[in-house]
């Protein structure tokens, strides 16, 4: 039952090249940064990857795109990344871009064994070009196929030695959703407990949707960038 794993390197090293891999993470909040690191250090390539997006150019899934590891990116933002432009641009990254409301609804389709839904996002877009609509009460919904993926690499605030995970505030938007939806499922953390340490109550993903843990140790810590920092001149 102990899921714990030595390091990010030995939790990512039986993902294979071509693999469909779920990336958790809001902007560079809570991105899972050392399982990216680790993969692209073990030269990965051809990933088709679903995140909701694509980091910067030199953070987080950005760190991936400059070796051109990643062959698709299906995610629903994607205007903070120049490298993710320009390789889009000359047809060297193939897009999937995505409503944001329906990604996170197709992964948490994909993790609950639903196979589709219908939506009314997109009607009438280019998103809907070769799907299905139907009419419901009036009103034309779109239908969307549920994600799922070979491999999830996510980011938790805490987790015990049984992979029950805690999250913390906007980390928890799309780490769960792509947990759940990944045939194996590897989670960092930045503190591992003893099990029975965590009330069942503040728990947010249960341990069975988790198949390893990595906790981040002196030699890999979590950096924890502002994506863009804003500020105000003084008075």
């Amino acid at each position: 039952m102990d899921k714990v794993v030595r390091d990010a390197a030995t939790a990512v090293s039986d993902i294979p090249d071509g693999a469909t891999l779920l990336a958790g993470g809001f902007g560079l909040c809570g991105i899972p940064e050392l399982c990216i690191a680790a993969l692209r250090d073990r030269g990965v390539k051809d990933l088709v990857v679903v995140s909701n997006n694509c980091g910067v150019d030199d953070f987080g899934l950005g760190l991936l795109l400059g070796p051109k590891q990643i062959r698709k990116m299906v995610s629903s933002y994607v205007g903070e990344n120049k490298e993710f432009e320009r390789q889009f641009l000359s047809g060297e990254l193939e897009v999937e871009l995505v409503p944001q409301g329906t990604l996170a609804e197709r992964l948490r389709a994909g993790g609950s064994g639903i196979p589709a839904f219908f939506t009314p996002a997109g009607v009438g877009t280019p998103i809907a070009e070769g799907k299905e609509t139907r009419e419901f009460d009036g009103r034309t919904y779109l239908m969307e196929r549920a994600i799922t993926g070979d491999f999830a690499i996510v980011k938790a605030w805490k987790a015990d030695r049984w992979g029950n995970l805690v999250f913390r505030r906007t980390a928890r938007n799309f780490n769960p959703l792509c947990a759940m939806a990944g045939r194996v499922t590897i989670a960092e953390v930045e503190e591992v407990v003893d099990a029975g340490e965590l009330d069942p109550d503040e728990i947010h993903l249960p341990g069975v949707f988790v198949h390893r843990v990595v906790v981040a140790g002196p030699d890999a810590r979590h950096e924890k960038r502002i994506e863009r920092r804003t500020t105000r001149k003084e008075a």
